[in-house]
């Protein structure tokens, strides 16, 4: 029915505007009673799809990528749809608008979405406001914390942004995400570099042992890294001991795109990082000989897209634009095929 009836329509509009025209319908049918019938649609509690990883509980392995949820503002109701765990983010110290509009494109005939946005948040103090009324126990909704630095911070003093945001957030979410791979934020993919990540990464871990109960920590990876920098990234892991990596980030490749706006700047997503990002997911898996949990994302618009990252190494998987070309029912076919293998 999304595709055939609402996706046509919301189409004939501006991205941006339809992503925030969005939010308000599916948080106005939740709160005239639609959440139970969403639920009964797309969400399986079938205990077989429950997965154990970090030391948490997964309700099922498929989640929902930081940036459809920047602001921690729909979680609840987006995990109606059926998702199993939902990142919020990227969220920053300070709030900040982002990159100015237009910057967000769909590229129909790609299946792809480019996007500059540039971590438009309202801040991390937000956000958690927000997130305090995450209840405990069964209606707990998964939550991972993806964090950043603001535009205006120098990249070497970026460690105290993300430390900002990882001790605001610590109480509220149940993983972190550092994110070092996004295209959008001037010369935020140097610190994917082996000295400032290593260094990065130590000073939250080390932040994070001191807790009396630490949260996982994981490092979300930009695509476009060649294969000597993926041997760094294991090492970086091995290193700082986080607790796994998410691959893949929105790439700046735009080899095969055949939409008139292709060359619009910004980070593309969609189907053509469906290939690449599985083949960093392998890379990643087979040169650690399993070392670490990995989160596949990038490029899932089926079943088959989904199932070919878990084989290929991947232990959960996200969806962002797949979720937006194919509706929430992308959700309920990955968790049934998951049901069939």
């Amino acid at each position: 029915m999304y595709k055939l009836l609402f996706r046509p329509i919301l189409f004939l509009f501006d991205p941006e505007k339809v992503h925030y025209l969005t939010f308000s319908m599916i948080r106005f049918l939740n709160n005239i009673g639609f959440g139970g019938i969403f639920r009964s649609m797309f969400k399986n509690n079938n205990p077989k799809l429950e997965r154990e990883l970090f030391g948490l509980k997964f309700p099922n392995p498929v989640g929902l990528a930081a940036g459809f949820d920047k602001e921690a503002k729909l979680y609840k109701e987006l995990s109606n749809l059926g998702f199993g765990f939902i990142e919020i983010g990227t969220v920053t110290p300070k709030p900040q608008p982002g990159n100015p509009k237009k910057r967000l494109f769909r590229l129909k005939s790609d299946s792809a979405i480019i996007n500059r946005m540039g971590f438009n948040n309202g801040g991390v103090e937000e956000a958690v406001e927000r997130l305090k009324l995450n209840p405990v126990g069964n209606k707990h909704v998964l939550i991972g914390g993806n964090i950043g630095k603001n535009k205006v911070t120098p990249n070497e003093e970026a460690v105290n942004d993300y430390i900002i945001c990882f001790e605001a957030l610590f109480d509220y979410v149940d993983y972190f995400v550092v994110n070092v791979s996004s295209p959008n934020t001037p010369n935020l993919r140097a610190l994917q570099d082996k000295e400032p990540l290593t260094e990065l990464l130590q000073t939250l871990q080390d932040k994070n042992n001191l807790k009396e109960e630490r949260k996982p920590i994981l490092l979300k990876i930009a695509p476009d890294l060649t294969d000597e920098q993926l041997m760094d990234i294991i090492d970086i892991v091995s290193e700082t001991k986080i607790d796994g990596v998410i691959a893949t980030n929105t790439t700046i490749s735009r080899d095969g795109l055949t939409s008139d706006n292709k060359n619009e700047m910004g980070g593309l997503s969609g189907k053509p990082l469906t290939v690449r990002s599985t083949e960093v997911i392998r890379f990643l898996h087979d040169e650690s000989k399993g070392a670490f949990p990995i989160i596949g994302v990038g490029g899932i618009h089926s079943a088959k897209d989904a199932l070919e990252k878990i084989e290929a190494g991947a232990s959960l998987v996200q969806l962002y634009t797949g979720f937006i070309y194919e509706g929430p029912k992308l959700i309920a076919d990955i968790n049934k095929e998951l049901l069939s293998v």
